[in-house]
């Protein structure tokens, strides 16, 4: 059962069943006086008082919730929105499934159409309450909202990360992604000089090597047709190695995955088990992990074997930097780079612990992993719908690489293929892999709500303990940044006016990589893959949607082009065709 708060007003709407408890509570009672001039059998006696116990802890309870759903309803200063037992991201909002009563985890993607709550309420910022577990929920789809709660948590106490968040990024240890304010910086300072001009060329050099792998290893040289079921399947794989190989200088190949030793799973075997377990992972306490069933042995050791090895590569990287020559090659990969400005800080208040490298490794190995494979499949997937565009930007590619053996494409290309850029940031934009951005007023505060008609704002205070979430989904779907929010339509970030639309990070059209200074660390490691990759692959082939028999390719859209969650938001197993170019 949940609630509809359709009024905003400050009268309370509580459960009936609650009322009925509190009705119970209040209500006059004991034994009239011929039950007790009668004999009572200590049997009797004994389920009575039971049966009344039971009563009054049912009451008790009954009261706490109602208690709590009007401390909620408080808290969001009564803000109109859904009130519902569990709050999405709670245990038992993930765990249960999706229901009227429980919208769950990413309800902002598929309630989006159906049962829209910001259309629903007429205003960007709704409020979710539950009254039996989670904390009173504000959502925005309002950037403008967004940027107050990223700024206050950036440079204020206002807001700051929810305890089971920070839990959950801390998993691996403190990093760029985890902390907060001056530690940020600490960690800041260490990690963004790894990413720079020598890295991208590493990446676009090492996404061409990779790519001729992969079309050799896979057979597609001597063929002119290959299905493929499921996109990722080979784009999780090739992002696992451009990111291992380039980010941090591990011995990945296409054809050949590394192993501790020969008797251990290999790394990519490691990883996968990760990114389909770290729910798991974050939310159980310490002793499950010792269940002896096969399914948590398998889990823990490809936690083990991943942990192990990053710790071996911190501990073997640092001590050839320690001992290099001067004037031999430096290690050109983000984690060499990382070791080397923390080496340079090594005795100073600025280096980074053990700890803290290891967890900026896996934040960073994590998080460019899946959400680059992700959307490379996505923007794959959207132009194989749509013939027209696909030739568009070939032709771009082709002009571009005009007069080179072999329509050779070079990293100088990369400001010119403008068109392939943008394919990509619109597949993003459709499959925001971040797709809430959460925060905690630490404090009681106040937020200024854009007025949904004409200028100035409305001010919402807000209480302490609560949650407050920028919906990226929304964002990206809201009419009033973006006309025909739902289309594909990659010309929105073409190249104007002869101006290049590189960086769109302080856009206020463009925010799927977040935005302010907490944006993503790793976005032009990400956009130079994906252009190499994309690039290649569209010069060399035509790409189609593998229909079902006699499914067209609106219903093919409906079937596959769909969100779902993993380790972030992205989309479902994309199965396409891919025909040679003359």
């Amino acid at each position: 059962m949940h609630m509809d708060d359709r009024q905003g007003n400050k009268q309370h709407q509580v459960p009936s069943h609650f009322l009925l408890a509190s009705a119970t509570l209040s209500a006059p009672s004991g034994p009239s006086t011929e039950q007790l001039a009668a004999p009572v059998k200590l049997s009797e006696m004994d389920s009575v008082s039971w049966s009344n116990a039971a009563v009054a802890v049912a009451t008790v309870l009954a009261i706490s919730r109602v208690m709590k759903l009007i401390e909620g309803r408080k808290a969001v200063n009564y803000l109109p929105g859904l009130v519902i037992p569990f709050q999405p991201f709670s245990i038992p909002g993930v765990i249960f499934p999706e229901t009227s009563w429980n919208p769950g985890l990413i309800w902002t993607w598929t309630w989006r159409k159906t049962q829209n709550l910001y259309e629903r309420y007429n205003n960007d910022t709704v409020a979710i309450v539950p009254y039996l577990v989670g904390s009173p929920t504000l959502y925005t789809r309002d950037m403008d909202v967004g940027r107050q709660i990223i700024t206050a948590g950036h440079r204020t106490t206002e807001f700051g990360k929810t305890d089971s968040m920070s839990g959950a990024l801390l998993f691996w240890g403190p990093s760029v992604v985890a902390v907060e304010r001056e530690i940020w910086r600490k960690h800041r300072r260490i990690v963004g000089p790894a990413f720079n001009n020598e890295t991208y060329s590493l990446v676009w050099d090492t996404t061409k090597q990779i790519y001729n792998e992969w079309i050799s290893a896979e057979g597609w040289t001597s063929k002119g047709v290959i299905d493929v079921p499921v996109m990722q399947a080979l784009t999780f794989k090739f992002t696992l190695i451009i990111i291992a190989t380039c980010g941090f200088g591990f011995p990945f190949s296409w054809i050949e995955p590394p192993r501790n030793s020969p008797e251990e799973m290999t790394l990519q075997e490691s990883f996968k088990i990760i990114s389909e377990t770290t729910l798991f992972a974050v939310s159980v306490p310490k002793w499950a992990w010792y269940i002896p069933t096969k399914w948590v042995k398998s889990t823990r050791k490809g936690y083990d074997t991943m942990r192990e090895f990053v710790k071996s590569q911190v501990h073997t990287r640092r001590e050839e930097i320690r001992n290099r020559d001067q004037d031999a090659d430096k290690r050109k990969d983000i984690f060499s780079l990382l070791l080397e400005a923390n080496e340079n800080e090594e005795g100073e208040k600025m280096a980074l612990n053990d700890q803290e490298l290891v967890g900026n490794v896996f934040a960073l190995l994590f998080a460019g992993h899946e959400t680059t494979a992700h959307t490379l499949a996505a923007t794959l997937g959207f132009l194989a719908l749509d013939v027209d565009l696909q030739d568009e930007i070939v032709t771009q590619i082709q002009e571009v690489t005009s007069g080179r053996p072999d329509g050779e494409i070079l990293l100088e290309d990369y400001s010119r293929l403008d068109k392939v850029l943008a394919a990509f940031y619109e597949g993003v934009r459709m499959f925001p892999s971040g797709n809430v951005l959460i925060r905690e007023a630490k404090q009681d505060t106040v937020l200024n709500l854009p007025k949904q008609h004409g200028e100035g704002y409305n001010p919402l205070p807000v209480k302490k303990g609560t949650h407050v979430i920028v919906d990226m989904v929304g964002v990206q779907y809201n009419p009033k940044y973006l006309a025909d929010p739902d289309e594909y339509r990659p010309s929105r970030w073409y190249a104007k006016g002869g101006n290049q639309k590189e960086d769109l990070s302080e856009s206020e059209e463009y925010t799927a990589f977040s935005v302010g200074p907490r944006s993503c660390i790793g976005r032009k490691f990400a956009t130079t893959e994906a252009v190499c990759l994309l690039s290649h692959m569209l010069r060399d082939w035509k790409v189609e949607p593998l229909l079902l028999p006699n499914e067209t390719k609106a219903e093919y859209r409906q079937r596959v082009m769909q969100g779902v969650m993993h380790l972030t938001m992205g989309v479902r197993d994309v199965p396409l065709r891919f025909s040679r170019r003359k």
